[in-house]
């Protein structure tokens, strides 16, 4: 028999059992109770977790062990074991975690907003569960103001009503929620794991296709380039620059922009709106970006070492920070080969070596530096086998990764309404 609910009043929860109360999270949870001070001794040790640390659905994915005096000055929040955490700046990001015992002490950002449960009113992971709700944290992303970095108020999380079953309920549901979220976890950890070993020999095939050819017992050859080893011994050397000429042509009002990712190349379409303002900041006069051309080579100068390559199969411009190179007329190339071979992990580690910079993310790879890198390639027929071979491979397993990710985004969206349901009452422990 199904039982009697009611209307909880709270906007994210709807209907709750009508034997259940509901409370600001003020009442339930003190909130900030415990700061270090600012005469801390400078030797004082402790993990630290910042906004970056923390990653929804995983909880604390690392700490920066550190002494005080090297600490940043938003590092202050003391937090003790069943503390949960919530991000009150960049809630977009929804970071929200339980906090669990370690051996050394454990420091916050004040970019959290650090709640503890009130004995007798809620337990600890009744109270953990209420704030992870996807209903909850998006609640708090809703109330938040500003767009570039929103935030929130800690008083006007505190006075985010929650549902409030009886001690002894909250406890049987939080039982049933470890158990099962658990069961939910180990599942999706290894679907992951799983995805990372398909993309491992994707890559495996790949740099083999493109260093060794896919072709059976040939006789095979020293290259004298330290990143490609041994090769077949039809293949002949190049530097870049006896392939490729420097492409400067302007854009056109008509043409796409396109865009060259670490994973997976150049698109062949349009860069949306978001994804402009997150990739490069967009000018209005398309004569500033660069033209291209199917058959040429594009990549990112400031992320080549990174393996920001692609080659272009659709008519388009993209950024002034790109490099596009474009096929010598007295070549045969098939771009897609060069490609493949240019994002292979030695071929990016040899980015790296040519680029200049202080650090890896200053780091540019200019158009003299990239013309005089040696590559070995077979003739323009082996070249189109072995693309074509790629093409195959590749998209056979990007199916199976596919498959594998819709699998976790169902695995998630079900952990995420079962939360729900159960610290809300509309489903029942038998």
């Amino acid at each position: 028999m199904a039982r009697e609910m009611k209307d909880s009043g709270i906007e994210w929860v709807g209907r709750i059992p009508s034997t259940w109360d509901s409370m600001r999270l003020k009442y339930a949870a003190s909130y900030n109770d415990e700061t270090l001070d600012e005469n801390t001794a400078e030797d004082y040790e402790f993990d630290y977790i910042d906004i970056g640390s923390v990653e929804y659905g995983k909880g604390i994915t690392q700490y920066q062990h550190m002494r005080f005096q090297e600490a940043p000055s938003r590092a202050r929040r003391i937090v003790k074991n069943n503390d949960v955490i919530l991000s009150t700046v960049r809630t977009y990001l929804k970071a929200v975690a339980s906090i669990e015992e370690r051996s050394d002490p454990q420091i916050v950002s004040t970019g959290f907003v650090v709640l503890r449960a009130r004995i007798g009113k809620i337990t600890p992971l009744f109270l953990k569960y209420a704030v992870l709700s996807n209903a909850f944290i998006s609640l708090v992303e809703a109330k938040s103001t500003g767009i570039s970095y929103p935030a929130i108020n800690s008083t006007d999380v505190m006075n985010i009503a929650i549902p409030l079953p009886e001690l002894s309920e909250q406890q049987k549901i939080t039982d049933y929620l470890d158990i099962e979220c658990a069961r939910i976890d180990a599942v999706m950890e290894q679907t992951r794991a799983s995805i990372e070993e398909y993309k491992k020999l994707k890559q495996a095939v790949i740099t083999q296709a493109v260093t060794k050819g896919i072709r059976s017992n040939r006789p095979m050859k020293d290259s004298r380039i330290d990143w490609l080893g041994k090769v077949p011994v039809d293949w002949n050397v190049y530097r870049i620059a006896n392939l490729y000429d420097e492409r400067n042509e302007s854009g056109e009002d008509s043409l796409p922009i396109l865009s060259v990712s670490i994973n997976t190349g150049i698109s062949d379409h349009e860069v949306a709106d978001e994804e402009q303002a997150r990739v490069f900041v967009r000018s209005e006069d398309k004569s500033k970006y660069k033209r291209v051309y199917p058959g040429d080579l594009a990549y990112n100068m400031m992320r080549a070492w990174q393996g920001a390559f692609g080659a272009v199969r659709v008519d388009g411009m993209v950024s002034p920070a790109y490099v596009v190179a474009k096929p010598k007329h007295n070549i045969n190339l098939d771009s897609r080969y060069m490609e493949a071979l240019l994002r292979t992990p030695s071929a990016i580690e040899e980015m790296h070596r040519y680029s200049h910079g202080i650090t890896d993310f200053r780091l540019r790879l200019y158009w003299p530096e990239f013309k005089n890198i040696r590559v070995c390639i077979p003739s323009i027929d082996e070249q189109k086998e072995i693309s074509d071979y790629i093409d195959k491979i590749a998209s056979d397993v990007d199916t199976m990764i596919s498959r594998k990710e819709q699998l976790l985004t169902e695995m998630e969206s079900y952990k995420k309404s079962l939360i729900f349901e159960y610290i809300t009452g509309k489903r029942e422990i038998k």
